[in-house]
């Protein structure tokens, strides 16, 4: 892989606003945008690879400091997908990364090992949860059901979550933390999936997970809802796994949804109270600029962020409207075509809500668009 660069592109090159008029009226966040900085490698010591999840730390727990930014990995040292197994802490005060965890390969209660996905949250109460969608060879053959893993703030691992509702949980994860008790969502893709070019299946859906928080104890699973289902999913021989894979809770209790192969944002109304699925819910944007929708972000002025697995672009979506925004090129790899294909995965929000985190794949490291 070529080094990293501290690039910064001219505002001309960085935003897509001309995709239509309303987006050239009202451009929202990324047109305040303006360049891209490396911040840290995502590589630890034992040589993994191919970052996936970005998190801010909500709280100071442990060794992690509040403000922090946990970024896993999927890819061992070998590139094998599905068997990375380590997560990064970044601390912005000091720009320095270190290894916060390094997870067993196989662990008892995670069915066909540990390879770390972009589904991973931070609770207040300093537990971080992890998902794994496993493979021992690095290719969806040998793909394994995986779960949800457990750690404490210090990256030991506490336990794990599995069952028939998880199967290669893989999207960012959306989290309500009322500190005694947590609702994750998540999404889950390996339901019904074949070998690698075979047609997708069409069983990936998106759980609820509602915890118990008891005081010095791992997080308590009280219940287990399925609020979507009947998305797209398939194996890939590059990719590992596709399927719906951005997640994004809005105040009014709207779950929004990355459907990468419908290539659209899908919502689900009432997502922490609904006792049933809404099946793939209501379409909010299609096409137009998002290329295969990955990771997903809320913005501060309520619009969506949402990265694409094609191309190195992040769109701006108007979720009342389904109004895109615009887009902005994070990565702009031409040894890639299109530039920055196949290089992003996770998004977060700094905490001033003003500029982003991201991870890039060809370069294994943590970014930041100011």
């Amino acid at each position: 892989m070529r080094p990293t660069l501290n690039r910064s592109l001219p505002c001309a090159l960085l935003l897509g606003l001309a995709a239509s008029p309303a987006a050239a009226a009202e451009p929202g966040l990324l047109a305040t945008l303006h360049g891209n900085r490396l911040l840290a490698s995502t590589v630890p010591a034992n040589g993994d690879l191919n970052p996936y999840a970005v998190v801010v730390a909500p709280v100071s727990a442990g060794g992690i400091k509040q403000g922090d930014v946990l970024v896993d990995n999927f890819n061992a040292r070998s590139n094998f997908q599905g068997t990375g197994t380590t997560i990064m802490d970044y601390d912005p005060a000091t720009r320095t990364a270190r290894l916060l965890a390094a997870i067993p390969q196989k662990l008892a209660g995670c069915p066909g090992g540990v390879g770390l996905t972009a589904a991973m949250a931070m609770l207040k109460s300093g537990w971080i949860i992890v998902g794994s969608a496993p493979s021992t060879d690095g290719t969806p053959k040998t793909r394994g059901a995986g779960c949800l893993i457990v750690l404490d703030p210090e990256g030991k691992v506490a336990g794990t979550i599995a069952g028939p509702e998880i199967d290669d949980p893989w999207g960012n994860m959306a989290v309500i933390d009322r500190g005694s008790t947590a609702t994750l969502f998540v999404s889950n893709v390996g339901f019904g999936i074949g070998a690698a070019g075979g047609p997708p299946a069409r069983q990936a859906s998106v759980l609820r997970i509602d915890l118990m928080l008891p005081e010095g104890k791992p997080p308590m699973v009280e219940s287990k809802t399925v609020i979507g289902d009947g998305f797209a999913a398939e194996a890939d021989a590059s990719a590992f796994l596709v399927g719906p894979t951005g997640l994004a809770l809005a105040p009014d209790g709207t779950l929004y949804v990355s459907d990468a192969l419908g290539n659209r944002v899908v919502a689900i109304d009432h997502a922490a109270t609904r006792a049933d699925s809404a099946g793939t819910g209501r379409v909010v944007s299609e096409g137009g600029l998002l290329k295969r929708p990955l990771a997903m972000a809320l913005a501060p002025n309520g619009n969506l962020l949402v990265a694409n697995a094609l191309n190195g672009q992040v769109v701006e979506i108007d979720p009342a409207s389904g109004t895109q925004r615009g887009a902005l090129w994070l990565d702009h790899d031409e040894a890639q075509d299109p530039p920055g294909n196949g290089d992003l995965f996770g998004i977060a929000m700094t905490p001033d809500g003003k500029s982003l985190y991201y991870v890039e794949d060809d370069t294994n490291a943590l970014m930041e668009t100011r």
